[in-house]
This record gives C-alpha cells, structure tokens and sequence, in this order.
C-alpha cells in the first residue's frame, strides 16, 4: 500500500502573478522559495510544503492552455509526499489498478529535488507521486 505523509506542493496557474505574490506572502506569510522567470514559475515556502505560482503568460503557463476561468483550470497539479518511495511497488500497485503512471523524473518539490512520477485520477486531476530529496 501507498504511504502518503504530507502535501508536498500545489501548482496554481495564476493571471496576475504580482497581485498573487502579494496575497501569499503579504497577506498569508509565505515566503519567495526560489524563482525561474524563464519559465514563469514562483516556488513559495508555506510551512514544510510550497506553493507554485505559475504565470499563465510564461511558457510553463502556455502550456497548461487556456487561463484561469471558465475554460481554464487554475489547478495544474498537486503533489503528495509518499515515505517509503519505491518506484518498483508504486508502479506495480497502481498498474495493477489499471492506473497509467508516467515516467520517473526528478522534480524540486517542499524538500528539495528528487523522484516523482506523474499520474491521473478518475476526474482528469494530474496527481504528483514525490519520494524524498536526494535519492
């Protein structure tokens, strides 16, 4: 069985990446984690998890499609930290289920950069699948 210690990150695809910054860490204490401007993406620190903060105008953000709103979802993904992380065991109990799991990538989350794979639930969520840092 699949362990799930915490939320490691969300990803919110934002219109007004200012105004946004201002509300999480102004309003609600986050702080500014790191930055990739080329891509249009803010990592915010909200306790022992982050907030991604995607610009839609960015390229990561132009390619999530349409922006925030009725056609649009703001919601890219969200990312579950699983302890223990066996790629082997994970893949096997959801293929089992009939439930595609992406390649393994090493991606930065809450703890730093380590593996992670990608899937997809029933209603079209993508869901994030992250072992620790380091590994």
């Amino acid at each position: 069985m699949i362990h799930i210690r915490e939320i490691d990150h969300i990803v919110l695809r934002v219109r007004d990446l200012a105004r946004m910054l201002q509300f999480y860490c102004d309003a609600l204490g986050c702080t500014v984690e790191r930055r990739l401007d080329d891509i249009g993406l803010v990592q915010l620190r909200a306790g022992h998890s982050l907030i991604d903060l995607v610009s839609v105008d960015g390229a990561l953000g132009r390619a999530g499609g349409a922006a925030p709103g009725k056609e649009g979802h703001n919601l890219d993904h969200f990312c579950l930290r699983v302890e223990p992380f066996d790629e082997g065991a994970i893949r096997g109990e959801l293929e089992d289920r009939g439930i595609v799991v992406g390649p393994l990538v090493r991606r930065y989350g809450a703890e730093g950069e380590g593996p992670s794979v990608y899937l997809t639930d029933p209603e079209g969520n993508t869901v994030e699948l992250k072992g620790p840092a380091g590994i």
